[in-house]
């Protein structure tokens, strides 16, 4: 395709028609946009690595390397709350998602550091672990596998209710080797009752430790969709052009099918598995980040110092977003057995709030 050059940006550099990446192209504006948000997301969690190390949070896992995938996911999700938007079962390396979709820098690092004014769980849970009520985001789990089977229930709801809403699961290579993803796929393509279920595995080729290598003996995960009458592809994820064409055509089938499509994304796993086993850097892994980047250079919107101010105004958001967080308050013992239920006028036991056993017990 060509690139003639028809537009130009607030830092003085033409903007391409496209920027093309083997047969696939989007818009340079676009291209810019999911640049800026993949260098927010990848800045954020690498200052939560960091505060792992330094007591500033105690535990961290996400997702760099997987910005490339997440961002487009985040950037096309039908955003909302109720059955005619989105559901969304994401998983602890979804922060490229989420970001895309207009989280706060701020409320990430929240998570991170455990504090009371963190929206997703009040300080309770791991960073990564988010939950979005207004954008039908449920709670991440850290077990493995289940959001593979809670997506057939609000896919139900969506398939009664009407519209074109669609439930999203994301779960990594190995959480497929749980019966939750089998299930999935039963639950979805019941003749008569096939549910609107867009499947993505994240393959990082690795469960913990393990390479996915010695465990699948399938070519594609996808494959295993087959049997079921699934429909789907396998994307580089880290190409944020592929990916972005793949979310669309997925999204597109389950919106007007109303039937299950499964995507398998390859994406590299940039720091390890967690803090856990250290978070050093990986570097034989393809940077999605530093590829992009180089590409959007390539094709004359960006030049080295205009991509090193957007890499500079993500560190500083960070970092003034820690300066933020640090100043605000813990939760309490007394909050431990708090937000266990939703508040609910039909329960007489506990109305408003989960504050403990019935007479003090």
């Amino acid at each position: 395709m060509p690139r003639e050059l028809t537009q130009t940006e607030g830092n003085g550099l033409a903007l391409a028609a496209d920027i093309v990446s083997g047969e696939y192209s989007l818009p340079a504006e676009r291209c810019l946009e999911i640049f800026r948000l993949m260098v927010r997301a990848r800045t954020m969690e690498e200052r939560m690595i960091k505060m792992s190390k330094s007591g500033e949070g105690y535990f961290w896992i996400g997702g760099p390397g997987e910005e490339a995938f997440n961002v487009p996911l985040g950037l096309q999700v039908k955003k909302g709350r109720g059955p005619d938007y989105d559901f969304l079962h994401l998983h602890y390396r979804n922060s490229g998602t989420l970001i895309a979709m207009g989280m706060p820098v701020l409320d990430g690092i929240r998570q991170m550091a455990m504090t009371w004014t963190d929206p997703h769980s009040r300080g309770r849970n791991f960073v990564g672990h988010y939950s979005v009520p207004e954008w039908n985001v449920l709670p991440v789990c850290s077990v493995i596998g289940v959001n593979w089977v809670k997506a057939p229930g609000t896919a139900h709801v969506q398939k009664r209710h009407g519209g074109d809403g669609i439930t999203i699961v994301v779960g990594g290579d190995a959480g497929t080797a749980e019966g939750d993803f089998n299930s999935c796929m039963v639950w979805s393509t019941r003749p008569g009752h096939e549910l609107p279920v867009l499947m993505i595995v994240m393959n990082n080729g690795y469960g913990i430790s393990t390479p996915a290598y010695t465990q699948h003996s399938e070519l594609h995960i996808i494959d295993r969709g087959k049997p079921f009458g699934i429909p789907g592809e396998v994307v580089d994820g880290n190409d944020p052009i592929a990916s972005w064409h793949a979310i669309d055509r997925a999204m597109r089938y389950v919106r007007s099918e109303r039937r299950p499509y499964m995507i398998e994304a390859l994406v590299s796993r940039l720091y390890g598995h967690s803090s856990s086993s250290g978070a050093m850097r990986v570097r034989d892994e393809r940077d999605c980040l530093a590829e992009f980047e180089h590409k959007l250079i390539e094709a004359g919107v960006l030049d080295e110092e205009a991509a090193a101010r957007i890499h500079k105004a993500a560190q500083d958001e960070c970092e003034k977003a820690l300066e933020q967080a640090l100043k605000e308050p813990k939760p309490t013992a007394a909050d431990v057995r708090r937000f266990t239920y939703a508040s609910s006028d039909y329960d007489v036991v506990y109305p408003d709030d989960y504050t403990g056993l019935p007479n003090g017990d």
